[in-house]
């Protein structure tokens, strides 16, 4: 078994968990930022490059805007993430919580409120295979019960 209170360790500076936990995040890590900076950066956002969103549309800048908004939002998980793995690693717990709920909301998300494009954006398959797995380095993260 393992302790759900290794989400709020008293210690923070401690990693209790497994060990291959902290290389899987630091991929993860590696993938939210990389994917964060593409939304920033990408002149479009990846809106039409990536995502097939059609941009030669009435309010098509907005939608470059937003994309590039909701990559600094990734860019703060990010951040969080890259504090965690090199000062903070009794948080790898909470943070790969964050992670798992945004990406389960997003997958709701995109069920209820789908882009009308012709093929789905890479992420739409991404956060589907990443789910079981970041699930499961959420409950490997946490301290098993015998331990103090």
């Amino acid at each position: 078994m393992r302790r759900l209170s290794g989400l709020l360790p008293t210690e923070v500076h401690t990693y209790r968990g497994d060990p291959w936990v902290t290389k899987f995040y630091l991929f993860l890590s590696l993938v939210i930022t990389f994917r964060s900076f593409v939304h920033v950066f990408r002149e479009d956002g990846g809106a039409n490059s990536i995502a097939g969103i059609d941009l030669d549309v009435e309010g098509g800048q907005n939608i470059v805007a937003i994309f590039a908004q909701w990559g600094l939002e990734q860019l703060l998980l990010a951040g969080l993430a890259w504090l965690a793995l090199f000062r903070y690693r009794g948080l790898i717990p909470l943070i790969l919580l964050i992670n798992l709920l945004d990406n389960i909301g997003r997958i709701l998300i995109g069920r209820s409120k789908p882009l009308k494009i012709d093929k789905p954006p890479p992420g739409a398959y991404g956060q589907v295979i990443i789910l079981p797995f970041l699930a499961l380095a959420l409950w490997r993260s946490l301290p098993k019960c015998d331990e103090a």
